[in-house]
């Protein structure tokens, strides 16, 4: 089923400002064209191009970019973050991301439920090394923290051989597993959305 109402945005959370190539970039692409085949249509930002200001407020002050990224988010029914592992942990440009959706625990619609609730989230991690599956705990919950629903199987990833040096963007062909946990993401998550219009959540007892 398709549903052309959806949107989807993706952030590429690599520490690699643009031109230059980005494995996060290519699995975003992947992504968004998997999107795009189920009707879902939206946009890829590279977060590390904005001057993204440290904070957990909705609004840091003059010359913090993120006011506009944040309208986009909302705007958004599906958010998909995308980054490099360093060290065995997320991107500072993911890790900043997160502090700033804080701002979102207190902000709530006309009917008093958390703002981000009814918006699907999912995640994709890539490296060289081992730290995938942490990585995407950390981002599931922080995502669900701040009002975001995340889909069964709703992070995919790809990790290299450990001590070597070939990214992702350097792979001859996508493997077959990535390319199944891809669209088992983007299937689910365009689900989840679609269930998330139709039947919204119910108002918090402490906000009725």
């Amino acid at each position: 089923m398709r549903n052309t109402d959806q949107t989807v945005l993706l952030l590429n959370c690599t520490l690699k400002p643009a031109p230059a190539e980005s494995s996060c970039q290519l699995m975003a692409e992947q992504l968004l064209g998997g999107f795009a085949a189920r009707g879902v249509h939206g946009d890829i930002v590279r977060v590390v191009d904005l001057d993204i200001a440290p904070g957990v407020e909705a609004d840091m002050g003059e010359g913090d970019e993120w006011p506009p990224l944040r309208a986009r988010i909302l705007d958004a029914d599906i958010l998909v973050m995308v980054t490099p592992t360093w060290l065995g942990h997320m991107s500072s440009v993911a890790q900043r991301v997160l502090e700033r959706l804080d701002a979102e625990l207190s902000a709530t619609d006309d009917e008093g439920r958390p703002i981000l609730f009814g918006h699907v989230a999912a995640t994709a991690v890539l490296g060289n090394e081992d730290g995938a599956h942490k990585i995407t705990a950390d981002l599931h919950q922080a995502l669900n923290d701040v009002g975001f629903t995340m889909p069964a199987q709703g992070g995919t990833y790809w990790n290299g051989v450990a001590m070597e040096t070939t990214d992702y963007k350097d792979l001859d062909e996508t493997p077959s597993a990535v390319m199944q946990a891809n669209d088992t993401l983007v299937a689910n998550a365009v689900h989840l959305a679609r269930l998330l219009a139709q039947d919204p959540y119910p108002v918090p007892p402490s906000a009725s």
